[in-house]
């Protein structure tokens, strides 16, 4: 690239100060709770989708002592419907380890930060970045497609080798001065969000346009480049919408591994016959029409199958939970929709 480091550096900042983001609540704050929780909501979530969990996180949860004291159960319903929930596990185990070993404080270093739960160099150096200002690069997805391009860095940057050459590269285009870090981080992740989108960059209106060498090239989307693909994959299920004269439902916990793992949910079957098996004898079902939930890399089909029963135990583990219960539990969201619209 043109020009040195510290140059393209302060004109991320000038820029950011002009054109940037500024109205987002978790903004102008260096409160690394706050820091640590917005970032953890953003990981392959769009801010449109995050702004409401951000907010009744923070209302029922207004720091970290308070996430830390909260059953697992409330933590993952308050997470309901925003996908990734072992963002969620993390983020309460999270807590309560900055509480019983750092006495409510965040280490100070994106390197002591990642020896928390859940927390990775890039959201390690976003606290770091913003609530200390440490030098340490961030990589999330807007700034890997920012830099890539800047740079024409032409490797996959799936491959863990390739990022960490992407990473210093990152390291090394920092501002010098580490009050510059805060703006300086908000701007390339702005630049990422609002100008050097996936397709369709707004290249005539980035501040380092003249020093972008995929721009040069005249094929920026190009960038980044990755190899690896992961292939989609559908699987049908067939859901036990089983409810009792008095409104209860029956619900069991998934395992800790797969789809929806650790969260409440009506017991699923491979196929209509082994969802009947495991039902008393007399009782009656009704399918309903089913629904496709798409998650990041599976399609899945569901079939509800609505069965009334009285309260007895089901094939199964699992248990009855009583309509002012089950809302306060945490429920895939389209498990979710289902029991909020049964007749």
């Amino acid at each position: 690239m043109t020009g040195c480091a510290g140059d393209f550096a302060s004109r991320v900042v000038a820029w950011q100060a002009r054109h940037g983001r500024s109205g987002l609540p978790w903004q102008g704050t260096r409160d690394p709770y706050r820091v640590w929780l917005s970032e953890t909501m953003l990981q392959q979530t769009q801010v449109a989708t995050v702004l409401g969990y951000y907010e009744r996180f923070t209302s029922r949860f207004p720091d970290v002592q308070a996430l830390a004291a909260a059953p697992a159960d409330e933590v993952m319903a308050l997470w309901s419907g925003l996908g990734y929930y072992s963002r969620a596990r993390n983020l309460h185990a999270c807590a309560r380890q900055v509480v019983s070993e750092h006495g409510g404080r965040f280490p100070v270093s994106a390197q002591q930060l990642q020896t928390l739960p859940g927390i990775g160099p890039s959201t390690a150096a976003a606290i770091a970045a913003f609530c200390f200002g440490e030098r340490a690069a961030i990589l999330d997805g807007n700034v890997k497609r920012v830099l890539t391009r800047l740079l024409a860095f032409d490797h996959d940057i799936s491959s863990s080798a390739h990022q960490r050459k992407l990473w210093q590269h990152a390291q090394e285009l920092l501002p010098g001065e580490p009050g510059a870090m805060p703006s300086y981080t908000q701007g390339l992740m702005d630049l990422g969000a609002t100008v050097c989108t996936t397709r369709r960059p707004q290249c005539l209106l980035c501040p380092v346009s003249d020093a972008c060498a995929a721009r040069r090239q005249g094929e920026p989307e190009r960038y980044p480049v990755k190899g690896r693909r992961v292939r989609r994959t559908a699987q049908s299920l067939w859901l036990l919408k089983a409810s009792s004269p008095d409104g209860a439902v029956w619900l069991h916990r998934r395992p800790e591994q797969g789809v929806w793992a650790g969260l409440y949910c009506l017991p699923a079957f491979a196929s209509l016959e082994e969802l009947q098996q495991a039902l008393p004898g007399q009782a009656q079902v009704c399918e309903e029409p089913p629904l496709l939930h798409v998650l990041t890399h599976k399609d899945l089909h569901l079939h509800p199958v609505t069965v009334r029963t009285t309260r007895e135990p089901l094939a199964g583990e699992g248990g009855w939970f009583d309509a002012d219960h089950w809302p306060r539990l945490g429920l895939p969201a389209p498990i979710r929709t289902l029991l909020q619209g049964r007749g």
